[in-house]
C-alpha cells in the first residue's frame, strides 16, 4: 500500500498516541497517560468499564502497589479510516508488573482495541478495550551479578524536576 505524506504523519502520532499512555502508567504520570485519551473517551480494562480519564486516576492510585511496570506494546496495527479524521487499531501488549512488597512478578499477555480521533493536527483515543490473554505470577530469581548496584524500578518514576533520560 502506498501511503501520502499526511498518511504516514498520521500513522506515527497514532504510534506516539499509544507510547504515551504506556509511559504515562509506567511512571505514573497521570498527565501524560491522560494526554493519550480525548476527555470524553471511554476505556473499559475489564475491572474498570468508564470514562477514560477516571481510568488514569483510578490506574494512578492503583500502580501504587508495584515497585515498577513496563507496559511494552508490539504488533500495532492501524487502519486508517477514509474520512482523515479516525481509525482503529490492535496492539499486542506484554506488561511486567514488579510487586512492591514481594520478589513476585505478574507477566500480563493481551491486546488494546482502539478507535482514535483526530481533532486539528491531534491524534487520541476516543474509545479502548483491553483483552486480556492470561497472566502468569512467577518468583524473581536473582542473576549471578549484583543487579542491587544498578538503579532500580522506582529510580526513574516521574516526579518534579526529573527530566527524560539519565
Amino acid at each position: 500500500m502506498t501511503y501520502t505524506t499526511e498518511q504516514l504523519s498520521d500513522l506515527h502520532l497514532i504510534e506516539d498516541c499509544a507510547k504515551r499512555y504506556c509511559r504515562g502508567v509506567d511512571r505514573l504520570n497521570g498527565d501524560l497517560m491522560k494526554s493519550a485519551y480525548w476527555p470524553e473517551a471511554s476505556d473499559d480494562h475489564g475491572t474498570y468499564v468508564g470514562l477514560a480519564w477516571p481510568f488514569v486516576d483510578h490506574c494512578m492510585a492503583s500502580h501504587q502497589r508495584w515497585r515498577s511496570t513496563s507496559h511494552c506494546i508490539f504488533n500495532h496495527t492501524i487502519e486508517l479510516e477514509d474520512d482523515g479524521t479516525h481509525a482503529r487499531g490492535e496492539i499486542y501488549n506484554v506488561s511486567y508488573l514488579f510487586h512492591k512488597e514481594s520478589e513476585d512478578l505478574d507477566t500480563w499477555y493481551g491486546r488494546y482495541l482502539d478507535r482514535y480521533e483526530k481533532r486539528g493536527d491531534e491524534w487520541r483515543i476516543i474509545e479502548r478495550v483491553c483483552v486480556h490473554e492470561g497472566t502468569v505470577t512467577q518468583q524473581i530469581q536473582q542473576m549471578q551479578i549484583d543487579s542491587g548496584k544498578f538503579r532500580q524500578g522506582e529510580f526513574d518514576r516521574d516526579k518534579p524536576g526529573r527530566t527524560l533520560g539519565p
